[in-house]
């Protein structure tokens, strides 16, 4: 005969304060841990070793606040077209709206976005007077947050003899500030060598201005 089943604990329908207190506390505690003292101790060490960071990287000119150095934007003429007067950033599916980042999400073979690049590789190669075999990628294609503040040396190197030109700057010159401001790998070898267009223009700027 097989051992009858045996009779399952009763579970008690008494109401416990004392479960009720032990839960209050653990909820306050974690509380107070996680959502104030973590917070305040991750702030001080961020705004006592690392204060521009953790601002935003805000770029200032004129005493004024221009951009940040993480995030892209536009250089527009009045009529909302490219300046050619400016080093112009890479693409952007939000128009740099760090609102709606993201990328278009659109396959490598999509014929939309095959399209888009090839009319891209176009209109920049006649914006700049170069040959279209020579608009490196990143001239045409967006980042995956759609805000990089980056361009490749390549691109900035592209634009030289355009913003040259309409500036009335030897070629030379222009191609020294971009030099200057390439900045290399993280830690030497993580990415690679870029170029942050605000803090290009705004050195152009203070070319023109001087």
């Amino acid at each position: 005969m097989s051992p009858s089943p045996q009779p399952s604990p009763r579970l008690s329908s008494r109401f416990s304060p004392r479960v009720l207190w032990a839960g209050l506390r653990a909820l306050l505690v974690l509380t107070l841990v996680t959502g104030v003292l973590y917070p305040l101790a991750i702030t001080g060490v961020a705004q006592a070793f690392f204060p521009d960071r953790a601002n935003g990287s805000v770029v200032t000119a004129d005493g004024r606040d221009v951009g940040s150095e993480l995030i892209g934007q536009t250089w527009n003429g009045p009529d909302g077209a490219p300046d050619p007067h400016w080093f112009q950033p890479r693409p952007s599916n939000s128009g740099y709206d760090t609102g709606a980042t993201g990328s278009g999400q659109l396959a490598a073979g999509d014929p939309t976005l095959v399209e888009t690049v090839r009319q891209a590789r176009e209109d920049v190669a006649a914006f700049n007077g170069v040959p279209v075999a020579d608009v490196p990628p990143d001239a045409v294609t967006g980042s995956g947050s759609a805000i990089d503040p980056h361009i490749s040396p390549a691109y900035a190197d592209l634009q030289v003899a355009r913003v040259a030109e309409r500036n009335g700057l030897p070629r030379g010159t222009v191609q020294e500030l971009v030099d200057a401001h390439t900045e290399g790998r993280d830690l030497g070898v993580l990415g690679g060598e870029r170029v942050n267009v605000l803090l290009l223009n705004l050195a152009l700027r203070d070319l023109l201005d001087g």
